[in-house]
């Protein structure tokens, strides 16, 4: 679906070098928005901004970094006098360990890059939003924010803090035109999932029986919900967290929620 409106428009994506950022850098490429990709890995960032063109960004920064994230921002504004779309897309695996096994000092980490850099990020794009009177703030919650997924500790609490977080930014700024959701995905077939299962973390098949749509969504999936989310057809849509997993958070029967033949 295009979305004419995004024509022009400047947009942020943190951890946008791969995996989700990546696929929403290409999609609001495609509607003509004018895309910044922020990573870890600057080099990989620059070289994903410049298959995109010529007019698109690639930038280095830690989220977890309050001064990567001034500059991230402030660099963003100074080659295109504005930000319209911030999207906090950057974070780390989390170590699948039994909790007295985890590391403090890990767990910290991960929460500061999820929920500490999503804070941040969004103060501070947040002044320059409010100065234009409009802005689209998205956010990467999880299934994990929402469901109890044994061993996963950091990740999980970061993700419901940023569903909380969306929830009280959208509140905080609705009346000043600048909205604040979040997109929950459920398992999707991103590189980090494939490795997943190539180490024997995580079951494909079991997923896609337990999934009521019988299948793993894509980075696209999760894509198109941001260009929505991003548009004027959301206008009236703040601090919600939307699911995009083919339902598997509304299932809660005993057993298989698809019984039909995989993909």
């Amino acid at each position: 679906m295009p979305y004419p409106e995004l024509k022009d428009r400047v947009v942020l994506i943190t951890g946008g070098a791969s995996g989700l950022g990546l696929a929403a850098g290409e999609g609001f490429a495609r509607e003509g928005a004018a895309v910044v990709l922020a990573d870890l890995r600057a080099d990989v960032a620059a070289a994903e901004a410049a298959r995109l063109g010529a007019r698109h960004l690639g930038l280095g920064g830690d989220v977890a970094d309050e001064a990567d994230v001034q500059l991230l921002v402030s660099t963003t504004l100074a080659q295109f006098g504005r930000l319209d779309v911030l999207i906090n897309s950057a974070g780390i695996p989390d170590s699948f360990q039994p909790t007295v096994d985890q590391d403090a000092a890990d767990f910290r980490r991960l929460v500061d890059v999820h929920l500490g850099g999503t804070y941040m990020m969004c103060k501070a794009a947040a002044p320059h939003m409010l100065r234009q009177g409009r802005g689209a703030m998205i956010n990467l919650s999880s299934i994990a924010g929402v469901l109890g997924l044994a061993r996963r500790n950091a990740y999980s609490a970061a993700k419901a803090g940023i569903g909380m977080m969306t929830r009280t930014l959208g509140c905080e700024w609705a009346s000043q035109g600048v909205r604040v959701n979040a997109i929950a995905p459920g398992y999707m077939l991103t590189p980090f999932m494939q490795r997943l299962v190539d180490e024997g973390k995580l079951d494909a098949d079991q997923v896609r029986r337990r999934t009521p749509a019988g299948r793993l969504g894509s980075a696209r999936h999760i894509a198109d919900a941001m260009l929505f989310l991003a548009s004027d057809g959301a206008e009236f849509i703040t601090g919600a967290t939307l699911p995009v997993d083919g339902g598997y958070m509304a299932w809660g029967a005993v057993g298989d929620a698809y019984d039909g033949p995989l993909d």
